[in-house]
């Protein structure tokens, strides 16, 4: 059976849940999952978890990202992207200079009002289905985090390339239209590319073409627990490992936290953790 982690490189006009269907043929495995989800406009890195993999999406899907987004000034659309139908346009004074001002305020813990264009639903709505309606719903703003903010390369008069690292939740094109909000001529993103997530960049991502033609797809799968390589392995006797199998914590020696926990044949049993000098099970990952 395939199990691991694939980083794939998203192509435009793809959702992420057609990358996820495609991937479920090929390797012939129902049980396929992705962390973080990417508009069809957007390309780059999506790492799609296999098999018993699929138990770390959970671990996966909160971890912070870095993208590339393009803003265009002097625009506002109703998605807040240049795919979305334009609402107003105004003539753009702020040059370089005026952008890079008002990043500042941008950066660190914000607030965000998601967009209308969003899967968050309210009262078991879709806010998506709700806009394509022409209905709008007040939307509490919620805490986002950017760790960084930069201008990367001015493309045109009133186009600029932006470089973001922002946590789980945020929505780049949210805030390109707050910045261009800010500057007062507006602004929506005309592009936008995952450079990172998970932990894994640009050069760990295959082409989704590559994966779709390759002889033998499974092989291209990297081990779930190349995931938690920050966090230290202890291997376990056979009688530990049978505690293990079957969710009971265990005596271990070591300093407390969080392992990877291997069997002694060298199968990834488990991510577990240490306190008292009794190990217990965070989350299992080997096949039953």
């Amino acid at each position: 059976m395939a199990n691991g982690i694939l980083i794939i490189d998203k192509p435009q006009d793809w959702t992420s849940h057609d990358v996820v269907a495609k991937c479920r043929r090929v390797l012939h495995e129902r049980r396929v999952g992705h962390a973080g989800t990417l508009d069809p406009m957007a390309t780059g890195v999506l790492p799609v978890f296999v098999g018993r993999a699929t138990r770390a999406v959970e671990f996966a899907a909160g971890s912070d990202k870095e993208y590339l987004a393009g803003l265009r000034l002097g625009v506002r659309t109703d998605t807040q992207d240049t795919t979305g139908t334009v609402l107003e346009e105004r003539p753009v004074t702020a040059d370089r200079a005026a952008l890079e001002a008002v990043l500042e305020d941008f950066r660190g813990e914000i607030l965000q009002v998601p967009p209308m264009y969003s899967a968050l639903k309210v009262k078991g709505q879709k806010l998506y289905e709700l806009a394509r309606k022409g209905v709008e719903v007040e939307r509490a703003p919620r805490p986002v985090t950017i760790h960084a903010l930069e201008v990367v390369e001015q493309v045109s008069e009133r186009e600029f390339r932006l470089r973001v690292a922002c946590s789980k939740g945020t929505y780049v094109r949210t805030l390109c239209h707050d910045i261009g909000a800010k500057l007062g001529c507006g602004g929506a993103m005309y592009a936008l590319r995952r450079v990172r997530a998970c932990g894994f960049g640009e050069a760990d991502a295959l082409p989704l073409e590559t994966v779709l033609t390759h002889p033998d797809p499974a092989s291209l799968l990297r081990p779930v627990d190349a995931y938690f390589s920050a966090y230290p392995a202890v291997t376990v006797d056979q009688r530990r490992a049978n505690a293990a199998r079957n969710g009971a914590p265990f005596p271990q020696r070591g300093a407390e936290g969080t392992y990877r926990v291997y069997g002694p044949d060298g199968q990834f049993l488990l991510l577990g953790d240490l306190r008292k000098g009794r190990m217990t099970t965070i989350k299992s990952f080997f096949e039953v």
